[in-house]
């Protein structure tokens, strides 16, 4: 890993929150992710399982997180099962953690070789009432391929089916979405890290580049800066391309007078970071350009004065198309009877601003959070309208991060440029 050792004091605390919404004599069980192969003898980079991550702070392949609050014997309320490690494996892959670098990671006093765990977990199910096991429950995740966790879960019900089993992820979505301090202060290096990364590009950025060049200068300041990388695949779509929601094909040549729409964080410690900014290939926004520009700044602007903890995320989005409505108007992208003609479960605004406006970070770009619940203090969100205009080969996205707080939303980018004569001088100095 490249960064920096974090406190087990995280760790701790967020299984000291799980273990409070457990059932009593329940025993919970999380895996980490499988490493991926691609073709040949080839694999994807190991990303831990973010639960995991979460509740221990081990950060490699083939480790076992077991939580038993109740278990008769105190060594075993909490329990790491890790891939033994060895000189061989030392030579060929790096070291892995070792018992007491385990215990200093997590704060985990019992650790136990992989190869014990079948001896060591089937009495403790046993013991147990009810088994927590974890699944993948995001709303937008789409799964066609049997995890690590699929084929416990699938193991362990067909060898103890008359055991009580219960969801991990209903209690993890709640825990992971409130930040604890630490949690926050990782966000913000991420952030940081993706500040770096924005200022490289506006003294870069000039009539002729592509958008894969801009692409590998983020990529070059991310990763001297103990970044893994992109948090997640960036957007970098010029003129066109910019109306594209999710255009990662970075290819097209930046032309004089379009606009850059870039959508890209870096990622720290596992936590991400979530920028969209709009430039100039030339240094300098055209009337129009500055026009839609502002009116979207407008719109996040006042986005980021109502989220706030007890607010609906649902009756947020209305409020946030009213807004958009109204600039819209200004614009004269719409005008009063497309209003009186919309469907009102696809209203008029949706025809230039298609997306939601807001989402949970954290682990993930996307985090884990309840969409049916009021929002809860010291969860972090994104804002980012935008204004897509097809037939003016123009996109506009202005996306920031944000600690939601009961004094208010508090932006954790506030030191990346984002107002027009910020961008335009920084382009041009």
């Amino acid at each position: 890993m490249k960064y920096h050792q974090i406190d087990k004091t995280l760790f701790e605390e967020n299984r000291s929150r799980f273990r409070k919404q457990l059932k009593s004599n329940s025993i919970a069980i999380f895996h980490s992710n499988d490493i991926y192969p691609t073709n040949a003898d080839g694999s994807l980079p190991f990303r831990q399982n973010n639960d995991v991550l979460h509740l221990s702070g081990v950060d490699q392949e083939e480790s076992v997180l077991v939580v038993f609050p109740d278990s008769f014997n105190a060594d075993h309320k909490e329990i790491l099962f890790l891939k033994e490690t060895s000189d061989l494996i030392a030579i060929w892959e790096g070291a892995k953690l070792d018992k007491k670098q385990a215990t200093a990671t997590s704060g985990i006093r019992t650790v136990y070789w992989l190869s014990q765990m079948e001896k060591v977990l089937f009495p403790l199910i046993i013991e147990a009432e009810n088994i927590y096991l974890n699944s993948n429950e995001h709303l937008r995740a789409s799964i066609k391929l049997e995890t690590r966790t699929d084929r416990f879960t699938k193991e362990c019900k067909e060898r103890f089916p008359l055991h009580n089993y219960e969801r991990a992820s209903k209690i993890m979505h709640v825990i992971r979405a409130e930040k604890h301090p630490i949690e926050v202060d990782l966000i913000r290096q991420a952030c940081d890290i993706t500040r770096k990364g924005m200022d490289r590009v506006l003294d870069f950025v000039k009539p002729g580049v592509w958008e894969y060049e801009i692409e590998a200068e983020i990529i070059h300041e991310f990763v001297r800066n103990r970044s893994r990388g992109f948090a997640y695949e960036p957007i970098i779509g010029s003129g066109l391309n910019a109306c594209v929601l999710h255009y990662i094909d970075n290819n097209a040549q930046c032309n004089d007078g379009d606009v850059i729409l870039m959508d890209f964080g870096a990622e720290y410690a596992n936590y991400a970071s979530d920028l969209t900014r709009c430039v100039p290939v030339n240094g300098k926004f055209t009337s129009r350009q500055r026009d839609v520009y502002n009116a979207v700044l407008r719109v996040h602007n006042e986005c980021a004065k109502m989220l706030k903890p007890g607010v609906l995320v649902t009756e947020y989005q209305v409020e946030v198309g009213k807004i958009m409505e109204n600039e819209l108007l200004g614009l004269n992208l719409l005008d009063k009877t497309d209003i009186k003609n919309e469907d009102p479960n696809w209203p008029a605004y949706k025809k230039y601003f298609m997306h939601g406006t807001s989402h949970y970070m954290g682990l993930d770009v996307h985090d884990v959070g309840t969409w049916v619940k009021p929002i809860p203090e010291n969860s972090v969100f994104t804002i980012e309208p935008g204004i897509y205009i097809q037939e003016e080969k123009l996109g506009i996205r202005l996306e920031n991060d944000y600690l939601i707080t009961n004094d208010g939303a508090v932006n954790l980018m506030d030191n990346i440029p984002i107002e027009v004569e910020e961008i335009e001088n920084k382009m041009n100095r």
